[in-house]
């Protein structure tokens, strides 16, 4: 049925459409079935909500997504039908079954979810089902295939290097001072990230704070051949665009499966056109895996990366504790600038980042074996790492600068002479999202005192910082709560 468009510009984050209920009464239509929309020869589907009034019989009102995806004005005419029920909703049910999905099988799903055929509850089944069942080496490969062709590619020259940490570790922010160090050095990093799942801050939610982060294909290119280098968001460039989808509903239902992970990060390096891709898999008690299961995921990173011929290298780290003092988007940065600009910044997020980037000049035959880390180190301690990374947040619309953070504070101290054992990084995450993290960019933590240092009655432990009065109560609440879990003395 044709139906005449008529502009509200509602955000639903999804293609979602409203019509008249005698419209809907018409074509058999009830809420939430999927129809599709199409233009010309484009076509999206979406899913469909009824209402009797706003809009008149045979209108249709449609969500921003859809506007953008068919570049609809006021007015248009579009042909709107009932579409069948998607055949990979049988296909999840067989993996989650525990069935082997064979390519056919996979590429159908990963194609309904890059067409909006999936519910945002079908495929929260799918991830369950990667979580609780897994997959098989061929069909993770599968599935990355998959998730690359749905996709765009960001075709670059030279030698391209990348770095990925599976993340869950407070802190940890060592990406924006690698990317300077290896671009410097004549490397080339398209460095795209996705939003924070389960930490409290993402790189790309601590660059914002300085520099635009949203840029398209073409922008990007620009900036690369400026610097050699970019730090930005890798949810609007439509890179492996399948995994952003499956990102955005893991954040809802808090799954972050193995399989996913692996398909997630080498889907993501492969659209970049990396040659050479280092991971980083912290371990520990409270890291998102123990060392058992590090190995194995090592394992299987290194087996993938053969697969699709990729220099890949992974490195197993320390990650029984938050990595650096800050843990929030404007405390964060704060600290990345130290670092760069050789002031007083916290050692261990130095000493990781330095190590991780020596590891990226050797692969990239930028340093002989075992000296890559002097190359990086030499590269920081000049100053050209600090004149990079202006010159790339230059680029990407940005300046330099230090934050306050959120004035609403609490101060947790020492009530006795003791020394901190472990800080639990999974309890340390929440507290900050308890303070609104990574939303609000000045609320977070400060550790004034790391693990395995002495402290004396009255020494400050830690500060928590919001923006608002509720906030730093809600935060509260939570650290007194579990304060005898996040703090082991």
């Amino acid at each position: 049925m044709k139906l005449k468009v008529k502009i509200l510009k509602f955000l639903t984050g999804r293609p979602v459409c409203m019509i008249h209920e005698k419209t809907a009464e018409e074509m058999s239509l009830h809420i939430d079935n999927r129809i599709s929309v199409k233009k010309a020869n484009k076509k999206i589907i979406s899913i469909v909500n009824t209402i009797s009034n706003i809009i008149k019989p045979h209108e249709i009102a449609v969500s921003n997504t859809v506007i953008h995806h068919l570049k609809l004005k006021k007015g248009d005419f579009v042909d709107v039908e009932i579409t069948e029920r998607p055949k990979s909703i049988n296909l999840i049910k067989k993996k989650l079954k525990g069935e082997e999905l064979n390519k056919q099988e996979i590429q159908e799903i990963v194609q309904d979810i890059a067409h909006n055929a999936l519910r945002e509850a079908e495929i929260a089944f799918f991830i369950a089902a990667l979580n609780s069942k897994g997959m098989s080496l061929n069909e993770t490969k599968n599935l990355i295939q998959s998730m690359v062709e749905t996709g765009k590619h960001l075709k670059l020259r030279g030698k391209v290097v990348d770095k990925h940490c599976i993340g869950g570790i407070a802190g940890n922010r060592t990406t924006p001072i690698i990317v300077p160090i290896c671009a410097t050095a004549g490397l080339v990093m398209p460095k795209t990230s996705s939003r924070a799942i389960t930490t409290a801050a993402a790189t790309v939610d601590v660059i914002e704070t300085i520099a635009k982060v949203d840029f398209s294909i073409k922008e990007i290119k620009k900036i690369i051949k400026k610097t050699n280098a970019c730090l930005v968001w890798g949810g609007a460039l439509g890179l492996a665009p399948v995994d952003d989808k499956i990102i955005k509903v893991e954040r809802v239902v808090k799954i972050d499966s193995t399989t996913q992970l692996l398909a997630s990060i080498i889907s993501k390096k492969i659209s970049v056109d990396s040659n050479y891709v280092l991971i980083d898999i912290p371990y520990g008690k409270s890291a998102k895996v123990n060392k058992r299961q590090a190995n194995n995921l090592k394992t299987r990173f290194i087996s993938l990366g053969k697969r699709f011929d990729l220099k890949l290298e992974v490195v197993l780290t320390d990650g029984r504790e938050p990595i650096g003092n800050a843990i929030g988007p404007f405390l964060e940065i704060n600290d990345v600038i130290k670092i760069l600009k050789r002031e007083d910044g916290p050692k261990d997020l130095e000493e990781k980042s330095v190590m991780l980037a020596g590891r990226l000049l050797e692969m990239a035959g930028k340093a002989k074996k075992n000296k890559g880390k002097i190359l990086a180190q030499e590269i920081l301690d000049s100053g050209k790492a600090f004149k990079k990374f202006e010159q790339i947040i230059k680029a990407q619309k940005g300046k330099i600068r230090k934050f306050k953070p959120g004035k609403y504070t609490h101060t947790i101290y020492a009530k006795s002479n003791k020394k901190i054992k472990s800080y639990d990084n999974k309890l340390i995450n929440e507290l900050a999202k308890f303070a609104g993290c990574p939303q609000d960019k000045a609320s977070g933590i400060y550790l004034h005192k790391k693990a395995n240092q002495k402290i004396k009655n009255g020494d400050k432990i830690m500060t928590v910082y919001a923006i608002s009065k509720e906030k730093l109560e809600h935060a509260i609440k939570f650290y007194n709560k579990n304060k005898k879990l996040m703090v082991e003395y």
